[in-house]
C-alpha cells in the first residue's frame, strides 16, 4: 500500500531536490548522445533518471516506473506508475538557456494523482495532489483571470523532436499571435504548464509530446483552476502521448475553438 499522499508527496519533494541540483554539472550537460537528428539526451538526463529511479523504489517499491530515458513497453497503467522526464527542456540544457525542470507525476489507475515539477534555476517546486489545489514552494497557486483572449498571454511549443508538426505550430502561432495580447516559446512543457497553472501564461499548446512531457503539468493546471486538454479537445493519453492545450477557466473554450481553425 502507498504512503499517505501528503507525506509521500514531502519525501518525493526532497528527492527531486537532490535530483535537481545535478543540473548545475555543466560537465555532465556536455555530455551529450543524440537520440534522433534533433533530439538529444545529457548525462544530467541519465543520472536525474536514475537517481530518482531508486529513492522512488525505496519510497514505494510497488509503484511502476515511466522514464523518458529507457523502454516502457512493459509499463502498466492500469496500476499506479511513476511517470518521469528527468530535464524536461534538454535542449535549453544543452545551450545554457536555463529553463528547464524535473517533472514527476504518479498515475494511479490512469488518472495522475500527483504532481511535481521542479525548476532547480530558479528555485520553484510546483505540486499538487488531485483534489487538493497546486501550490508553489507551499503557497497555493491559480490560474490568470484573464477573460478574453485579446488579453492573453500564450505560449506555442515547437518540437524539435516532432518536425513534421512544425507547420502547424507555426500556424496556431500566426493565428494566436493575432487574436491574443503576445505569444512566447519557452521550451520546456511542464514549466509551460506550471506557468498556466500559476497565471504568468494565460494558455499553452504543444503537438508531439510524450506522456511524460504534460502529465504532471496538467494536474498542476487542473487543480489551480484551468483546462487541460488536447488541442482538438479530448483527454490527453497517459500512453501514447500527443498534443496538450490549457489555458484558464474563462478562455478555454475559446482557445479550443481557435486552434481547431486552424
Amino acid at each position: 500500500m502507498l504512503p499517505e499522499r501528503e507525506e509521500l508527496l514531502e519525501r518525493v519533494s526532497e528527492a527531486v531536490h537532490q535530483a535537481g541540483r545535478l543540473f548545475g554539472h555543466q560537465e555532465m550537460a556536455e555530455q551529450i548522445r543524440q537520440k534522433g537528428a534533433t533530439d538529444f539526451v545529457t548525462q544530467v538526463d541519465v543520472n536525474v533518471q536514475e537517481q530518482l529511479r531508486s529513492r522512488l523504489k525505496e519510497l514505494a517499491p510497488e509503484v511502476q516506473f515511466m522514464g523518458e530515458e529507457q523502454d516502457n513497453s512493459g509499463v502498466d497503467l492500469s496500476g499506479a506508475v511513476w511517470i518521469l522526464d528527468p530535464v524536461d527542456g534538454t535542449t535549453n540544457l544543452i545551450h545554457g538557456f536555463r529553463h528547464s525542470a524535473v517533472s514527476l507525476a504518479l498515475a494511479e489507475e490512469g488518472q495522475v494523482t500527483m504532481a511535481l515539477v521542479y525548476d532547480p534555476y530558479a528555485g520553484e517546486l510546483f505540486t499538487a495532489l488531485a483534489g487538493k489545489g497546486a501550490f508553489c514552494n507551499g503557497r497555493p497557486i491559480s490560474v490568470s483571470g484573464a477573460r478574453r483572449l485579446a488579453d492573453a498571454l500564450v505560449d506555442v511549443g515547437t518540437n524539435p523532436s516532432q518536425r513534421q508538426k512544425a507547420d502547424r505550430a507555426f500556424r496556431w502561432m500566426r493565428t494566436l499571435y493575432d487574436h491574443c495580447h503576445d505569444v512566447r516559446r519557452m521550451g520546456a512543457a511542464s514549466l509551460c504548464l506550471s506557468y498556466v497553472a500559476s497565471g504568468r501564461l494565460d494558455a499553452y499548446v504543444e503537438d508531439g509530446l510524450k506522456p511524460w512531457d504534460y502529465a504532471a503539468g496538467m494536474l498542476l493546471v487542473r487543480e489551480a483552476g484551468g483546462m487541460a486538454a488536447t488541442p482538438e479537445g479530448g483527454e490527453p493519453s497517459l500512453s501514447t502521448g500527443g498534443g496538450i492545450a490549457a489555458a484558464n477557466g474563462f478562455i478555454g473554450r475559446d482557445f479550443l475553438k481557435l486552434l481547431s481553425e486552424v
